[in-house]
């Protein structure tokens, strides 16, 4: 089956079904959707398969159903990352052929390919593919202390995490990660070491985890990103983020660098 073309639905498919729209997702019971196509009422629904998972295909139908429609965020608790990754890539496709209908330079109707992601003019020829925003997230250790913040964002949760920006134009992602940490906690760091990734579909982002230890400087938070930032020991933490999240996966390692700091008494 090629994974991008879109066709009819006969009501004999099988799968999971993202129905997504408005960068929502359908989430009856709180959960994606597992059947068949006519079970659901999908029958002859506008659908594309988008991969599989869990050995069946998953299907994106760009459609709203009036009950149900809701962010992603709790798919975040699922003990399946690749359930999540699969709803974000459904929402971020829905939402780029939402804003692409037209094309940008010549002003024609497009039409999406067959043969990968992306929607296509006939009259110019021009090609677009979904935008994904490369950034940055590390974990900053200071001997057993790692550096916590609360951003604006996240006042309202009281929730504390790791910081975090986008990359700019001509930047390595080390680079932009000395970069953010400078510009909303104004200290240097050392030692880069990059940890994994995380696709983060609040738009579109992807998100590259690093580890890093602390250099010099003193804390002065940037107040247009952070309500404040401090250095926690790792048995006294504030509120952090869930499991599931990349900036958990920094925070944990971080607290094993720490003990071991304890534990050994150097780096």
């Amino acid at each position: 089956m090629n994974i991008q073309q879109q066709f009819n639905l006969t009501g004999s498919e099988i799968g999971y079904w993202f129905v997504s729209t408005n960068g929502r997702l359908w989430l009856p019971d709180g959960e994606v959707p597992v059947g068949r196509a006519d079970e659901l009422g999908f029958t002859n629904k506008r659908a594309q398969p988008i991969g599989e998972l869990n050995g069946q295909t998953a299907w994106l139908i760009c459609s709203e159903i009036k009950n149900a429609m809701s962010s992603i965020r709790p798919l975040l608790d699922s003990a399946d990352q690749s359930l999540f990754n699969m709803a974000g890539r459904a929402v971020q496709l829905s939402e780029f052929y939402r804003s692409h209908k037209y094309c940008g330079y010549c002003g024609y109707e497009m039409y999406i390919s067959n043969t990968e992601w992306c929607c296509m003019c006939d009259h110019c020829k021009e090609r677009y593919y979904p935008q994904i925003s490369p950034s940055i997230i590390v974990a900053i250790r200071h001997k057993n202390k790692i550096l916590l913040a609360k951003h604006v964002r996240h006042n309202r949760d009281n929730l504390y995490t790791v910081l975090a920006g986008f990359t700019e134009i001509g930047e390595t992602m080390e680079t932009a990660v000395e970069r953010e940490v400078f510009e909303e906690s104004k200290i240097k760091i050392k030692n880069i070491r990059y940890v994994g990734s995380q696709p983060w579909p609040f738009p579109n982002s992807l998100m590259m985890a690093y580890l890093a230890d602390y250099d010099s400087g003193e804390i002065v938070v940037d107040k247009n990103e952070l309500i404040e930032a401090n250095w926690y020991h790792y048995t006294q933490l504030p509120k952090i983020p869930k499991y599931g999240t990349i900036a958990r996966r920094l925070i944990e390692d971080t607290i094993i660098l720490c003990r071991q700091y304890d534990e050994y008494g150097c780096d």
